[in-house]
């Protein structure tokens, strides 16, 4: 049996739909999986056991109608048995269409059921502490009956030489376990999905004065200037605790250095996902705009706990959801301040076990 799973998305999506190739992988054992994902994404899923082969949805499928077709005549010489299509957007649905597979499964959308076998309807609220992103993803795999008894949490796969050779590069930096090792997640995709910069600043102060821990900041290249701008933010205290240097250059060499940390806090996103990915305890500040039931993965009030804005100040939104306050994020986050988050971040760092 050959099975073709399509997620092509950001990475925290794509990471988090290894659950359904690891659900499949337990329900048909002798099959041969394949994961279709964005090339960008590939870096989270290598080592990953739960599937055959990785296939890469590259970017000039994008910039060429050429190029698209002839991939998709790819997908059809697979002839695949089932394809899982938990991505769901045009790209996908041809790809699906195209396969030419007897039993093709996606979530429903009305003006695509057609090119399925068969769809899935999502669920709106979560039946565990999975969250919604988990639990409709085991949908497209399992029963209705299975889903509470079947959760599934998603994993990162490192090698030994990449977790020693990323110990290496902390211990050369002067970083030990002898000192709790904090990654902050200070910025988040884009704008709307990032804490003000003074209140993140006031966040790490407290983590600082809370755990006396050795900071790492998350940031890529194109980041660092605002990186820096949070760092100055700073008391002259704390930076002594940030090593604004030490950073993955790759996303794999992030993964490594984060398999070290104690624990990972600030914005909601990819990072948060791959930290809970690695078992590691995560503090997570949401946009005002995102759907926190939606993503937060796990969430016990203990090894991993959340703000949102929407927790606190619920009449700030009316009679509307976070997500059709998206518009407004940058608005909504001067009302997250600080001394909202602050409380909450040391209650969970004094109750955390470094």
């Amino acid at each position: 049996m050959k099975i073709l799973v399509i997620q092509q998305k950001m990475i925290g999506d794509v990471l988090t739909s290894t659950i359904i190739c690891e659900a499949l992988a337990k329900e048909y054992p002798d099959a041969t999986i394949d994961y279709l994902v964005n090339s960008n994404t590939k870096p989270v899923i290598l080592e990953n056991p739960f599937f055959n082969n990785v296939i890469e949805f590259k970017n000039e499928y994008r910039d060429s109608k050429k190029a698209f077709y002839f991939f998709l005549k790819e997908i059809k010489k697979s002839k695949y048995d089932l394809v899982i299509d938990a991505y769901g957007k045009l790209e996908s649905n041809l790809i699906s269409y195209f396969s030419k597979a007897p039993k093709k499964i996606s979530f429903y959308k009305w003006y695509t059921q057609f090119l399925y076998s068969k769809v899935i309807h999502r669920k709106p609220e979560p039946i565990t502490n999975a969250s919604i992103a988990i639990e409709n993803r085991l949908r497209l795999v399992y029963s209705e009956e299975k889903i509470a008894t079947h959760i599934i949490q998603p994993k990162i796969f490192l090698t030994e030489e990449e977790k020693n050779t990323s110990k290496s590069y902390l211990q050369d930096n002067g970083i030990t376990s002898e000192t709790p090792l904090i990654m902050i997640s200070v910025l988040g995709s884009e704008m709307r999905k990032t804490l003000p910069f003074d209140y993140m600043a006031k966040v790490i102060d407290e983590i600082v004065a809370t755990s006396s821990g050795n900071i790492l900041f998350n940031y890529i290249p194109s980041q660092e200037k605002d990186a820096k701008a949070i760092y100055d933010l700073t008391t002259k205290n704390t930076q002594k605790h940030i090593h604004f240097n030490v950073f993955g250059k790759s996303l794999r060499e992030f993964i490594a250095i984060l398999s070290h940390c104690n624990v990972l806090i600030g914005n909601e996103g990819g990072a948060v996902n791959m930290a809970k990915a690695l078992d590691k305890p995560t503090f997570t500040i949401f946009s005002p705009w995102i759907i926190k039931k939606d993503w937060n993965m796990f969430e016990d009030g203990t090894k991993h706990d959340s703000v949102h804005l929407y927790d606190t100040k619920p009449e700030l939104y009316g009679d509307k959801t976070p997500k059709e306050m998206k518009h407004k994020a940058l608005e909504l986050y001067k009302n997250l301040s600080s001394e909202l988050i602050i409380p909450k971040l040391r209650s969970y760092l004094q109750n955390l076990k470094f």
